[in-house]
Order: C-alpha cells, then sequence, then structure tokens
C-alpha cells in the first residue's frame, strides 16, 4: 500500500505553475486546458482556481514567473559592459528554449500583457544599470527600440526551433544593434 504525502501550500502552487508551464509551452492561450493542467499537477480543477481564480489567472502567473527569473537572472561581475550584455543575452536564450511562455502569444488575457509590459520595463532599467546611461531622450529610445528587437528576434528563433547554429549570429547581431543605438557603450 502506497501512502501520498500532503503537499504544502507552496508545494502545490508549484506544481500546478509547473505543470501550466510545459502545458502552456506546448498549447496557445484559447486552446489551453486547465483540466489537463490539473491532472498534470496532480490537483484538481477547483484546486487550480482556488489558487489562480481562472484560466487567465494561471497563464498570467507562469508569464510573471518565467518574467522574473529571466529579468532577475545574475550576471558575471568585472566584466566589460559587452561582456555582460553577451551574458544577459545567453540567458534569455536558454530560457527561450526551455520555456516557451516567454514568447507573447495571440490571445493572451491582459494581465499576462501587463507582465510582459513591467518586465520590458524592468529590463530596460537593469540595461541602464549595466550600461551605465541615464534618462537622456536618445538612450532611453535605444534602450526601449532593443527591448522591442529582442523580442522579435526570440520569437523568430523560437518559431526556427532554438536553431543552436543561429545562436551566436543573434547574439551577435543584438550586440551591434544595441552598440549602435546608443552611438557607442560608454555612452
Amino acid at each position: 500500500m502506497s501512502t501520498r504525502r500532503r503537499l504544502s501550500t507552496e508545494e502545490r502552487r508549484a506544481a500546478i505553475l509547473a505543470a501550466a508551464r510545459e502545458h502552456f509551452s506546448t498549447t496557445s492561450y484559447p486552446d489551453a486546458s486547465v483540466p489537463d493542467i490539473a491532472a498534470a499537477s496532480g490537483s484538481s480543477q477547483s484546486l487550480v482556481f482556488h489558487y489562480f481564480s481562472s484560466k487567465a489567472g494561471l497563464y498570467a502567473a507562469v508569464v510573471e514567473d518565467s518574467l522574473r527569473s529571466l529579468v532577475d537572472a545574475p550576471l558575471p561581475p568585472g566584466h566589460s559592459t559587452r561582456e555582460r550584455i553577451s551574458a544577459l543575452l545567453q540567458g534569455y536564450l536558454d530560457a527561450l528554449e526551455q520555456d516557451h511562455t516567454l514568447v507573447a502569444g495571440i490571445g493572451e488575457p491582459e494581465a499576462a500583457v501587463a507582465h510582459r509590459r513591467a518586465a520590458a520595463a524592468a529590463l530596460v532599467e537593469r540595461l541602464r544599470d549595466i550600461i551605465g546611461v541615464t534618462s537622456f531622450a536618445r538612450h532611453s529610445w535605444a534602450l526601449w527600440g532593443w527591448v522591442g528587437f529582442l523580442e522579435a528576434a526570440g520569437r523568430h528563433w523560437t518559431e526556427a526551433g532554438c536553431p543552436a547554429d543561429e545562436r551566436w549570429p543573434l547574439i551577435e547581431a543584438a550586440l551591434g544593434a544595441l552598440e549602435g543605438a546608443l552611438g557607442d557603450w560608454r555612452a
């Protein structure tokens, strides 16, 4: 006779998020199934709704969690600005390979879109800190434009199947695009 251990609130929530991330990474938001997510997490559908209130709430929580871990990823200290941005890009591509919810999808709920906007703003601020630029208008436009470029390039790379032979050309293009937009790494 096997005994099942009852999961704590945090463990159950984490199990649901993990199952949802897996499901949403292969299924578009409109086609996603909360009953399938519940079954994959070993939970009931009502428990999923207890923790996340709706399918939209669950999706938004997955997106928020994925984006937070991406924006907060540590970078190597003591390296050049270009090397630190390269490390950020490598981490971004690693994350895209593992978690396709990082790419915005059609029909996403507004809460998920709001998390994406907040993550973009946080990334702009992180880039400001890494590069050492101020709120000078050209720098602000350059950083926001680069974040948009990165989202579009990341989507294209993911849709192409995350080809390994395109990884470094993408990183080099992104580094060049940022340097060109700023005018110089020492902006």
